[in-house]
């Protein structure tokens, strides 16, 4: 007999570890179903970002740039319309939901400077480096006395 979850974390995913261990969980824990897998590769001229979403199509991500934090967000939904009258789902492990995630990029980037393709289920960002402003020299006043 199958049982519901309970708060969003299945009652056999702990029993079903002996055959399918889930490397996941071991580095993302028990939520690593809901996270996105993320690659931060540093090049000369800024950072290669790739982000693991498979199954969420382009129009259900998005990208904002707010005070120097890129956040990407994705969201997908169940489809309502799947009712089969005859057959009935014993399980279903396809995620449905929203997450997101924000990387501090620097406040002199602006929305032109962030280049982002989406291809096979792979968000790939191009993320130039910030500008380092300069530290201003100093400059001393002369004391006259």
């Amino acid at each position: 007999m199958l049982m519901p979850s309970i708060f969003g974390e299945n009652l056999f995913d702990d029993w079903m570890d002996f055959s399918f261990p889930d490397i996941d969980k071991t580095l993302y824990g028990k939520h690593a179903k809901n996270m996105m897998k993320t690659d931060v590769k540093e090049t000369d001229q800024g950072y290669e970002v790739a982000i693991d979403l498979p199954g969420f199509k382009k129009d259900e991500i998005k990208l904002e740039l707010n005070d120097g934090y890129l956040t990407i967000s994705a969201e997908k939904g169940l489809d309502k319309d799947e009712k089969d009258k005859e057959n009935r789902y014993i399980r279903r492990e396809r995620y449905a939901g929203s997450m997101s995630r924000s990387f501090y990029v620097g406040e002199s980037l602006t929305e032109q400077d962030i280049h982002a393709k989406y291809e096979n289920g792979i968000l790939t960002l191009d993320v130039p480096k910030e500008d380092k402003k300069a530290v201003p020299e100093k400059r001393y006043i002369a004391i006259e006395g």
